[in-house]
């Protein structure tokens, strides 16, 4: 069975006019339904990771002011998201939503989280509206349960996974791989164990056969026994941050890709489905539905 974790609470108030797509949290499991893809059973409710599973993969001292509400102010700016209980209460959620995902996935070859890929936390930072990395923090779990011994990351959004790079930096048990704009956020990019640097405006043609040829290299080299996918969908050309004009059909093939990837070697993979800021949220929904039917079709569920 597909598992799918959803909680209420990762659709956290926003002020209006927010460039947070935070609607899309609620529209893509009511989409999910509507077209009968899935229906209520594939989903499950988590609940708030803890302290010592979260800082497998963070800074105490970071992790306990984040938990405490103590960060200062500059550290509060750099996440984007004014600091309150409810926001760490739903950080804490989506991280346990991405780990028992992971878990699932072990029983089932795949397994989504509605929300997550907050990849641009780091040890012990913040930034871009993310607080704690919720695979990095799963990745480690898995690590440090027996439950994987070579983990490759693979993060497609359109910015790089600087903060997954930064926590796995010099540990070799994960491989982290981004493919991302060159000339987009963050400015200041960490170094991960492979990176792909796309110039502004790049088409379905050359995005894929870069994308074909990386994911060749990385199952050869790498090797893995369990996979993270962040599938940020702001490599669409309607995207407002994005800067690349990948297609939707592209955008769905580039799926198709990483996870026949994964299933044809039984690999498995959990998948976040972090950035999307088109400027019709509808875009940003039915993007991230199609990667769930490409799981449901190459994994036949």
């Amino acid at each position: 069975m597909l598992k799918i974790a959803y909680h209420t609470q990762y659709v956290h108030p926003v002020r209006e006019g927010h460039r947070f797509p935070m609607l899309k949290y609620e529209l893509i499991p009511e989409q999910l339904c509507y077209e009968g893809l899935v229906s209520a059973v594939n989903f499950f409710e988590p609940e708030m990771v803890d302290f010592e599973t979260a800082v497998l993969a963070h800074d105490v001292g970071y992790l306990r002011r984040l938990f405490d509400l103590t960060l200062d102010a500059k550290m509060v700016r750099r996440i984007g998201f004014p600091l309150t209980q409810e926001l760490v209460d739903r950080e804490r959620y989506l991280v346990d939503g991405t780990l028992k995902s992971a878990l699932f996935a072990l029983d089932y070859g795949i397994s989504f989280n509605v929300a997550g890929g907050t990849h641009h936390a780091g040890r012990d930072f913040g930034e871009g509206f993310c607080l704690m990395n919720d695979q990095a923090i799963a990745a480690a779990y898995l690590l440090e349960q027996g439950l994987a011994t070579r983990i490759l990351i693979i993060d497609l959004d359109v910015h790089q996974g600087n903060g997954t790079a930064h926590i796995f930096s010099g540990i070799p048990e994960v491989y982290t791989f981004s493919m991302h704009g060159d000339k987009n956020f963050p400015f200041i990019k960490e170094r991960s164990d492979r990176d792909v640097a796309l110039e502004d405006g790049i088409q379905d043609e050359l995005y894929l056969k870069l994308l074909k040829e990386n994911l060749a290299f990385l199952f050869e080299t790498v090797n893995p026994d369990f996979v993270f996918y962040q599938a940020g969908v702001d490599i669409l050309g309607s995207d407002k941050l994005g800067k690349l004009k990948v297609s939707a059909d592209g955008c769905r093939e580039r799926d198709r890709m990483v996870l026949e990837s994964c299933n044809v070697r039984k690999v498995p993979v959990q998948v976040s489905m972090g950035g999307g800021y088109s400027t019709q949220i509808r875009d940003i929904v039915h993007a991230h539905v199609e990667t769930y039917r490409a799981a449901i079709a190459i994994f036949d569920f």
